[in-house]
């Protein structure tokens, strides 16, 4: 995993959070920051995948080449 994916999982753990707290306070207000931050996680994620994949298909060419 790199930066991108552990902050992504952090940052919908925070989101989570946020929304069972806004649950049990019935704060609407803060349920939906709690639903924008999963949301803005699952992409940060997202992207750290991608960039992962990426960076192993560009090594594992390499690496074909090399042969």
């Amino acid at each position: 995993m790199n930066k991108d994916e552990i902050k992504g999982k952090a940052e919908q753990v925070k989101g989570k959070i946020k929304q069972g707290v806004g649950e049990m306070t019935d704060d609407v207000d803060l349920q939906d920051e709690g639903a924008v931050d999963e949301a803005a996680g699952k992409l940060q994620e997202g992207w750290g995948t991608t960039k992962r994949k990426t960076g192993e298909a560009v090594e594992d060419l390499g690496n074909a080449i090399k042969k």
